[in-house]
């Protein structure tokens, strides 16, 4: 079983939530977001706690961000299907295509869910990976720690991107007398499509 409180990885796109230990920093770290995340003070909540290491505040906010994009598109799986979305794209303009460096070098052109797929199994890998993300407190994070985060945010917020062009308007949930307040940065958005 993994740190993050997964055993098998042969599972499809979604994912249990993976978590820290509980009485390590990590939780400590993940209480505070919680606490604050809901303060309605968005700078607040993700502001690095005074004496807290960048790095485990990063580590923390990785999995956090890693568990809601895999909530969010599980919630929409049996939409986003190779047939529903045969590219992994953001709109006309952006489309995003697989490379892992490892497995895959060279970038390929996959489906969304398979998309999906691909970096959720990759994401875990690097978060279970203690070189990586350090398992016992004050185990030294690698020196391209940052970099590997950044890349891990930059892939998530592309399943954000896609969900948001490709399935925002799928059930209509939202009147748009409610989207008002956001109208000037909704609506050109929305007549695209």
């Amino acid at each position: 079983m993994s740190f993050f409180g997964r055993g098998s990885r042969n599972q499809r796109t979604f994912r249990p939530k993976k978590s820290a230990p509980s009485g390590n920093k990590g939780m400590q770290l993940k209480r505070h977001i919680d606490a604050t995340l809901g303060s309605g003070n968005l700078r607040e909540a993700v502001r690095l706690p005074i004496g807290e290491d960048l790095n485990e505040w990063l580590a923390v906010n990785t999995v956090d961000f890693f568990n809601q994009v895999n909530i969010l598109y599980g919630t929409l799986m049996e939409f986003c299907t190779p047939a529903t979305c045969p590219t992994m794209s953001a709109g006309p303009s952006y489309e995003y295509r697989w490379a892992d460096g490892a497995k895959i070098k060279r970038p390929i052109e996959v489906s969304a869910p398979k998309y999906v797929e691909y970096l959720m199994d990759w994401v875990e890998a690097q978060l279970d990976e203690e070189t990586i993300f350090p398992q016992k407190l004050g185990a030294p994070f690698p020196p391209n720690f940052r970099d590997v985060v950044k890349t891990i945010f930059k892939r998530l917020f592309r399943v954000y991107a896609h969900i948001y062009h490709s399935h925002f308007q799928e059930f209509r949930l939202i009147d748009r007398a409610e989207l008002a307040p956001l109208n000037e940065l909704i609506e050109p958005i929305i007549l695209g499509y």
